[in-house]
């Protein structure tokens, strides 16, 4: 069974650079078209996890609206009817298609006057993964109603040598405490995560606003389907550990981290103070949380050192990571070749949804970030992408090479665009250079 992370979700311009994905990464089984059958028994698992919590954990219900679509055609059963009355009864569940405007991703999502649940057909067979999953997409749909973070930071730092050293550090740190047999040892494990974390925020200015924001979107809500997707507490702590291990295989964590982080924080946040989740609202992050409600000392930066040694003994992690480093420079300066200075096509954002592997974009810098696969939809149209896409959130336009580009098909390596009515590829400012405009007459 081959790791395919859930693809993602919608994207306002603001958030360009922070990709916005209200979605789970799990396992997929191979794909089959979503039934009745399947999908009831889906919304009863949603169904059995919402009693069992009564609202307890957040003080509101997740129960609600649900969709589960099919991305081969867009199909969807819903565990609701329709504002419209457009879907069919049957049986328990109502049936329908859903627009092709619409982004397909596990997310929330608004649709015929309805905040619906939205999540990819198949979903995992292995049943934690699959119970995870539900609790952490039921949690997105009712997040605007708890006042809980919407928004994402800019967290490229999580691509470089330093970055992706520290987040890792910290890891084996909160997997320490979660293993933990005495309060004391989980309270040492604790400083030392908290001692690299701090290490990123110095060396990377304006770090701390990035991570935190994404900790309060995707970690809190992965945090919510191990809550209370397990019902036993040594499967919620055996599936965090797995967490923080698993998402080290990510080509890159600078969309991924929180999920690792989400269920560590908030699980050890349970233990030391169970009123963590109301004081979201004031701004706080995870980490600060956990520092208050344990009186943690300020991180010892002299000790850095030692504690690096600690927690990499043989120096394996560190020398992995530089020769990811050198590697990953060559990939950056082709990529600028072919993205920024080789002839592209450039497509404005307006009004854009984003559809993408949270676990593979890739920080070009200043320049924006690389969508290795992507599903962008905008006014203009449809931008189906196979071969990498440069987004920027300062220009709020989107880059992909001509190389091997047939207007007529309206085609090139790795990508694929369909046009709405009068928006036309024209000449781009730049000899070679393209890009879609509206009302003006096409390239021939």
């Amino acid at each position: 069974m081959s790791f395919h992370p859930i693809f993602a979700a919608r994207l306002s311009p603001r958030l360009l650079s922070a990709a916005l994905c209200l979605c789970a990464l799990v396992v997929l089984p191979a794909s089959a078209a979503v039934d009745p059958a399947g999908a009831a028994k889906v919304f009863d698992e949603a169904r059995q996890i919402c009693t069992r919590d009564a609202g307890a954990l957040w003080g509101h219900t997740l129960c609600g609206p649900m969709l589960l679509i099919d991305p081969a055609d867009n199909a969807i059963i819903t565990n609701h009817a329709d504002v419209q009355g457009g879907l069919k009864a049957s049986g328990s569940v109502f049936t329908g298609v859903m627009p092709s405007s619409e982004i397909v991703a596990n997310t929330s999502i608004e649709w015929t006057g309805i905040r619906w649940t939205e999540i990819m057909w198949p979903l995992p067979q292995e049943n934690a993964e699959r119970h995870v999953m539900i609790a952490h997409e039921l949690f997105h749909r009712i997040q605007p109603e708890l006042g809980v973070a919407l928004h994402e930071g800019d967290n490229r730092h999580l691509d470089t040598l330093q970055g992706r050293y520290l987040l890792q550090l910290e890891w084996r740190a909160l997997a320490a405490a979660l293993h933990a047999p005495t309060a004391a040892e989980r309270r040492a494990a604790l400083s030392d995560a908290l001692l690299f974390r701090h290490q990123r925020y110095r060396l990377f200015p304006g770090s701390a606003e990035g991570e935190g924001a994404l900790e309060a979107n995707e970690g809190v809500a992965e945090y919510t389907g191990v809550r209370l997707g397990l019902d036993a507490p040594k499967a919620r702590v055996s599936y965090a550990i797995r967490d923080l291990s698993k998402f080290v295989q990510a080509p890159s964590f600078v969309r991924s981290f929180a999920y690792a982080t989400g269920p560590a924080y908030g699980l050890l946040l349970d233990q030391a103070d169970p009123a963590w989740r109301h004081k979201l609202t004031s701004g706080k992050r995870l980490d600060q949380l956990l520092g208050l409600a344990l009186h943690l000392p300020p991180p010892a930066f002299a000790t850095l050192d030692a504690r690096e040694k600690f927690y990499d003994q043989d120096g394996a992690l560190h020398a992995h990571e530089v020769r990811r480093d050198e590697a990953k420079r060559v990939r950056l300066a082709a990529l600028k070749a072919r993205l920024v200075d080789g002839a592209v096509l450039t497509l404005p954002l307006n009004h854009s949804n984003f559809q993408f592997n949270p676990q593979t974009l890739q920080p070009l810098g200043e320049l924006g970030m690389v969508y290795p696969t992507l599903r962008l939809t905008d006014d203009w149209g449809v931008l189906e992408v196979t071969g990498d896409a440069l987004v920027s959130q300062t220009a709020r336009t989107a880059n992909v090479s001509v190389a091997g580009i047939d207007l007529s098909r309206r085609n090139g390596d790795g990508w694929k665009l369909t046009l709405s009515k009068d928006w036309n590829v024209v000449p781009g400012a730049r000899q070679g250079d393209l890009e879609v405009r509206k009302e003006r007459s096409p390239v021939h």
